[in-house]
């Protein structure tokens, strides 16, 4: 039986993460990962500012390589009309040129943040994963275990445990704390017994990653009725464009083809065209569900659940993986006073999740909410987004309240109930052109 301080099961977002901090602490540590070896699979990914501060504490932000990586400053939201899918310029008119066919609603500038971290950091697929898994080689060499699929739980006297299987071998590891980053179907949590709440979405979306001939250098959205497209700038002249779709439908719509997918993507924006002709393979695509687990609590007596594990949440939070990494650093601070004391009971390991707690709900909240209106059918609630989408525009201190909650600096909602009021032009707002101390003006 192998012995250590904390053995985690996942490799993820979460789990490599907490094994890096747990080894500059100088605190043992095992990850037990069933994948064969590292991500490889296709998978856009936006560094918030508070992933940023995260990956900069741990020493691996200067680590990403500059030529895999690319600072966005403003992301643009714009009505896909009807007309647009049509292929008339609609009543708003052609007035950005790089979304014809489609009114412009709002900018969000990243600029409004506090420097250094005022810019969201677009990496190709899997770079920063990759960056922290070779700090954690360095820092804690061969802790990293792949191909090992866990099976149970142990519960010893004083101790706690997992058994697994290694290429058909059986594996126990004793420790003093087993955590769960195993994702939103975690095997840890079913074994600890947490009641849970799960909740599928009726749409995913589509993945793909696509050259960029005229080299797209800001992020836009477009929003419609039953509609969403979105492309972020990534580097190498690349782009990552997102498409909601109806959940599981990716076999219908690799049957209808790639042609009829592009013209989808042309009716919505059309200045696409050159973008969406470097789709050529389904290989360039890549599925994603959505879905939004509850766990009852994250803490048990000798263990503990991070990221999906405990709260994943849809992807309109832009949140999830670096969730996972804030949980991952919180309960690194817990884990050296457990070690002091000798003392892993859930009372003793409750602090992690009492710190926790408010952002991940607010943040759930607020991508639910996001749900209802950037999602819908509905012609009055996506009236209702819209005009949402107009107050930010001319409104700094609400644009700011939304950008800071999704750069994950924010662990209260953003609007209040008179906020919600003035952001549908209820109410006028006296402290419109207002913005917290540390601000930039400048993107005012």
């Amino acid at each position: 039986m192998e012995r250590t301080d904390v053995v985690i099961v996942g490799a993820g977002g979460g789990g490599a993460v907490l094994g890096l901090a747990l080894a500059q602490r100088g605190i043992r540590s095992v990850i037990l990962e069933q994948a064969p070896g590292p991500p490889t699979g296709l998978r856009g990914e936006i560094l918030q500012p508070n992933g940023q501060q995260i990956l900069d504490r741990l020493g691996v932000l200067r680590q990403l390589p500059s030529q895999a990586t690319r600072s966005v400053r403003l992301f643009h939201f714009h009505r896909a009309r009807d007309g647009a899918r049509l292929g008339a310029p609609g009543a708003g008119g052609w007035n950005w040129p790089g979304a014809r066919g489609s009114e412009r609603l709002c900018t969000v500038d990243y600029d409004m943040l506090p420097p250094p971290y005022n810019r969201a950091i677009v990496t190709l697929p899997n770079v920063a994963h990759h960056a922290i898994l070779q700090a954690l080689e360095t820092h804690a060499p061969g802790s990293l275990r792949y191909g090992v699929r866990f099976t149970g739980l142990l519960r010893e006297a004083t101790r706690v445990g997992v058994t697994a299987e290694c290429q058909g071998k059986p594996l126990t590891i004793s420790a003093k704390l087993v955590v769960g980053a195993d994702g939103a179907f975690s095997k840890v949590r079913e074994a600890l017994g947490i009641p849970t709440r799960f909740h599928l979405y009726r749409d995913g979306y589509l993945i793909a990653i696509l050259d960029s001939p005229d080299d797209l250098a800001e992020g836009r959205y477009f929003v419609g009725r039953r509609t969403i497209l979105g492309l972020f700038p990534a580097a190498g002249r690349k782009v990552y464009l997102f498409y909601m779709i109806p959940a599981d439908s990716m076999p219908q719509i690799k049957a209808a083809g790639l042609a009829a997918l592009r013209a989808q993507w042309l009716t919505i924006d059309p200045s696409l065209e050159k973008t969406a002709q470097s789709l050529v393979d389904w290989e360039q695509t890549a599925y994603m569900p959505t879905g939004r687990v509850r766990a009852s609590r994250w803490v048990a007596d000798g263990a503990a659940l991070i990221g999906d594990a405990a709260h994943a949440m849809n992807p309109h939070a832009s949140q999830g993986r670096m969730q996972a990494m804030a949980d991952a650093m919180s309960l690194a601070e817990v884990v050296p006073t457990c070690l002091q004391r000798g003392d892993w009971s859930a009372a003793a390991l409750a602090p992690f999740e009492r710190s926790r707690r408010p952002q991940v709900t607010m943040l759930q909240r607020l991508a639910d909410e996001q749900v209802l209106f950037w999602n819908t059918g509905n012609p009055l609630l996506a009236y209702l987004r819209d005009r949402v989408f107009k107050t930010l525009d001319r409104n700094q201190r609400l644009r700011y309240r939304v950008l800071a909650a999704t750069a994950g600096l924010l662990d209260t909602p953003p609007f209040s109930l008179l906020d919600r009021l003035m952001a549908v032009g209820l109410l006028p707002d006296p402290r419109a052109d207002r913005t917290p101390p540390g601000a930039s003006a400048q993107a005012g």
